[in-house]
């Protein structure tokens, strides 16, 4: 293998990481950065999303249009779950725990019972393409893309809108925010629909790419939550500087020595990263800013 097609395989094992990392963390960031919920059960809601998603394709919609189907069904369900669960949690992180781990259960088990144990999937679109000997997957490619957009879609939600405004005050002092006229509560019930919708999104996204089952999401909820945890509070800062660095240790431990001792890398550093940076990247970002703005 010559000098550029090493270094591309590199590159496509750092977006294919990067991009899963991203889609699989961006609605659990978001949740936890803005409600200080911990949802155990957002793998079960990524594997919604990707259910859905599918009995979509096999009913013959088109595969964005049911991307989009599933995203909005699982915004939907996630609203249902916050008005039945999540609202008399707000504020109770421990409980949360319990609450979101019992629907996990409750989800992924009847799902099973429901559809059993797998799923008859679709193929992966847009083909392949060559560099060198190895063949890489187009799809993946434009994962990667689609994570980027998503990133620049949520810096404008957040920073530019009314919405984006609110909901940094709440999650900043939500009792300053609640003083100065700010539903909270509302807030927090349409910050839940959005990381569901999100966790949805990535389901259906990824559904082409693996089989379908009810343990679907379980794949996703290590790297998710380790993402969530070395990037901190702040869903935005936190969510693309532990997207890029976890993305960097995992490709290139991945290339060096396999999937296996890329997973394990990928935890370790996050066990560092947390024992010196407690509150994670946005933390060590936020820490900066203050003593950049006392000199």
């Amino acid at each position: 293998m010559g000098i550029f097609e090493s270094a591309f395989n590199v590159l496509y094992i750092f977006i294919d990481h990067f991009a899963f990392l991203i889609l699989a963390a961006i609605g659990l960031a978001i949740i936890f950065g803005m409600m200080g919920i911990i949802n155990l059960a957002h793998g079960e809601f990524i594997m919604l999303g990707a259910y859905i998603t599918t009995f979509c394709v096999l009913s013959g919609i088109p595969l964005p249009i049911s991307i989009l189907i599933a995203s909005l069904g699982v915004g939907l369900f996630g609203l249902i779950i916050d008005r039945l669960v999540i609202r008399h949690l707000y504020g109770r992180p421990l409980d949360s725990v319990v609450a979101t781990w019992g629907i996990s259960l409750i989800m992924s088990q009847g799902m099973l019972i429901l559809m059993g144990p797998t799923l008859q999937g679709t193929s992966t679109p847009l083909g392949s393409f060559a560099v060198g000997e190895i063949t890489y997957s187009t799809y993946r490619v434009v994962l990667f893309f689609i994570s980027v957009a998503l990133l620049l879609f949520m810096y404008w939600i957040f920073m530019h809108t009314k919405f984006g405004l609110r909901s940094r005050a709440t999650m900043q002092n939500s009792e300053i925010a609640r003083s100065l006229g700010t539903n909270t509560t509302k807030m927090y019930a349409v910050t839940f629909v959005i990381g569901s919708a999100f966790a949805g999104l990535a389901g259906g996204l990824y559904a082409p790419t693996t089989a379908i089952s009810p343990s679907f999401g379980t794949g996703f909820l290590m790297e998710s939550f380790v993402t969530v945890i070395v990037g901190g509070a702040n869903p935005l800062i936190g969510t693309i500087m532990a997207g890029g660095s976890l993305g960097v240790v995992n490709s290139a431990l991945s290339y060096l020595f396999g999937t296996f001792i890329g997973r394990l890398g990928l935890l370790v550093v996050a066990i560092i990263f947390i024992r010196v940076w407690p509150f994670g990247f946005s933390g060590l970002v936020e820490k900066r800013m203050m003593q950049v703005k006392a000199k």
